[in-house]
Parts: structure tokens; C-alpha cells; sequence
């Protein structure tokens, strides 16, 4: 999965390789310790450090452990309703077995969605009646809570998935309370009408080029959304016209510059992703990150105490 960037006179090829251990991390130079406010926090699949992800339960535990937001992740079912599920396969995670594709809405509510959760303790939240609910419960459900929508379905057509989206939302009003995101940019592409954010490569191209090139090429964009890990590593493949480099290992880092790229210049909002620590917390801060997506509300509702404010 490349991705050829234009930096000067050299392309590079990023090649991800996954996201690096946070807390094996040192931190660069030019990023604060201090903190200019508290960004959001988000559960990221409803908390999937603390409960069955992309759950009504999880969803119920995140709120009361205080996470400002929710991130969900979406795909869409036989019968065209927008539901919350993330693997390709329902086996990976609930009581059935193939796509989410292949099951209707009211199929998918009736599988167990917690049946692999929590296998150290012996999977407590079995039979339990956590099925797969679909988006317009959980937005019907959470009247005051804001969504953050992550299209992951594999297979659904994105027009089609932008209609089920706005047929939702038109009916249950949510329209002011959501924001869409999606790794794939024929997603991001079909929802341009509604809230979104900007797509990941336009991102991890702007990132780059600030960061290894200290060049901002973000025109200002007022009300646009950017999402990314806080640190990324990747492999740059530098191209010439005496050839092709050796790979080499290097990492995206959101520091001060990409701040100001971003923020100042670009007149965006930063949702970092990634961020399991308080330390990275404050860094996130510090960088003037409008959200930060978290693994554990549990863990992460304490972060805001143990942040120092100038």
C-alpha cells in the first residue's frame, strides 16, 4: 500500500508499516509538554479498551466514563441499513460467520457481538443480548452525543452508503451531531454534502511534506477536519532520475509545524489518532488538537487532572 508524495525536487514513496508503540516513543523536540487546552476525548469503537467494541453497551460505558464523543465504525448490511461492525468477517468478533453483507440489519441485531470479549475472564458478556445495532439506534438512542462515523465496509457500493447515511441522519436529525471519516477516499468523495473529514491521503501528503520537508502546500480551508495517528511509521523509497533508493525506515510526527500547517495556516481541526497515554495527551494538547481518539474513556477521563496548564 504506497503512497508517492512530492517533496522539492525528490518523490518519495511512503510505505506504512503500522502504528508504533506510543509508550516506546521519545518525543521530538519541538513538541510542548504544556497544554493550551483540553482536546475532546473520543472512544474509539465506543471504548474498545473497555467493552465490547462498537456496542450499545460500550457506547453506554464510554458516556459514563465521561468520553466527550464517540467514534463508530460502519458497514453496511444485505437490506442497505447503515450498522456498527469493523472486520470483514462476523467471525472475528460475534456468534456468526461471513460478511456483514450477507445478513440483513435484523439478522446482524440477533448475532452476539460481545461473544469473543473479554476471553481472560472467560467471555462474562456472552448471552448478554449485545447484538450488532445499526446507526439509527444508536444515534435514537445517545440523543446528545456526538458521532464520529468511520465507513469501513468493504464491499458496499459509496453512493449507496452516502444515500443509507443521509436518509439516517435526515430522519433522526443528527446531521449537526456527526462527522464522517473513512481510510478510503471513494467514501470520503461520496459524502462531501455531509460533515467530513479530509481524505487520509490528502492528510499523510500535507503531514509529510511539513515534517521532512518543512513546506506547508495546505491552502486555508475554514471548518476542515484532519485525522491521523500522532506517529506513524513508515518507509520512504526516495525516486531520482539516477534511481531508486534502499528503502529507509523514517516516522510521521505531528510537531509545532504541522501545527501551524494545519491550524494556522490551514485553518483546520486535528483529530490525532492513537493517543493511550497522558503523556501523549498532553502532547496532543500542546499541539492544539481539537480531539484525541482513546482506546479506554476508563483510563483517559483522568488524563485532563494530570495535564498542566500554563
Amino acid at each position: 500500500m504506497g503512497q508517492e508524495l512530492k517533496t522539492r525536487n525528490i518523490l518519495w514513496r511512503i510505505v506504512l508499516l503500522g502504528i508504533v508503540s506510543l509508550s516506546m516513543v521519545t518525543m521530538t523536540s519541538n513538541v510542548c509538554v504544556a497544554a493550551p487546552g483540553f482536546p475532546d476525548i473520543v472512544a474509539h469503537r465506543g471504548g474498545t479498551g473497555d467493552a465490547p467494541e462498537n456496542t450499545v453497551y460500550a457506547i453506554s460505558k464510554a458516556l459514563q466514563n465521561s468520553a466527550d464523543a464517540v467514534w463508530i465504525t460502519l458497514q453496511l448490511s444485505s437490506d442497505g441499513v447503515p450498522v456498527l461492525y469493523r472486520p470483514t468477517d462476523l467471525k472475528v468478533l460475534t456468534s456468526g460467520s461471513g460478511p456483514i453483507s450477507a445478513l440483513s440489519a435484523a439478522q446482524l441485531a440477533r448475532l452476539d457481538a460481545a461473544y469473543y470479549y473479554n476471553p481472560k475472564d472467560g467471555y462474562p458478556l456472552r448471552g448478554k443480548g449485545y447484538g450488532i445495532p445499526s446507526l439509527e439506534e444508536v444515534l435514537k438512542t445517545f440523543k446528545d452525543t456526538f458521532f464520529y462515523l468511520d465507513i469501513k465496509s468493504p464491499d458496499a457500493d459509496p453512493n449507496r452508503m452516502a444515500t443509507a447515511l443521509s436518509q439516517v441522519l435526515e430522519r433522526t436529525g443528527a446531521l449537526s451531531r456527526v462527522r464522517i471519516y473513512s481510510t478510503e477516499a471513494k467514501y470520503t468523495a461520496a459524502v462531501q454534502a455531509m460533515p467530513h473529514f479530509e481524505t487520509r491521503d490528502e492528510t499523510r501528503t500535507a503531514l509529510a511534506n511539513v515534517t521532512m520537508n518543512h513546506t506547508c502546500q495546505l491552502s486555508p480551508k475554514f471548518g476542515s477536519w484532519y485525522g491521523y495517528e500522532l506517529r506513524r511509521d513508515v518507509t520512504l523509497i526516495e525516486e531520482t532520475t539516477l534511481g531508486v533508493s534502499p528503502p529507509s525506515p523514517s516516522r510521521l510526527v505531528w510537531n509545532l509545524e504541522a501545527k501551524t500547517c494545519f491550524i494556522d495556516t490551514g485553518k483546520g481541526s486535528i483529530l490525532l489518532i492513537g493517543v493511550n497515554s497522558a503523556d501523549d495527551y498532553a502532547t496532543a494538547a500542546s499541539l492544539g488538537a481539537a480531539a484525541v481518539l482513546v482506546d479506554s474513556p476508563a483510563q483517559a477521563r483522568h488524563w485532563p487532572t494530570q495535564v498542566s496548564m500554563p
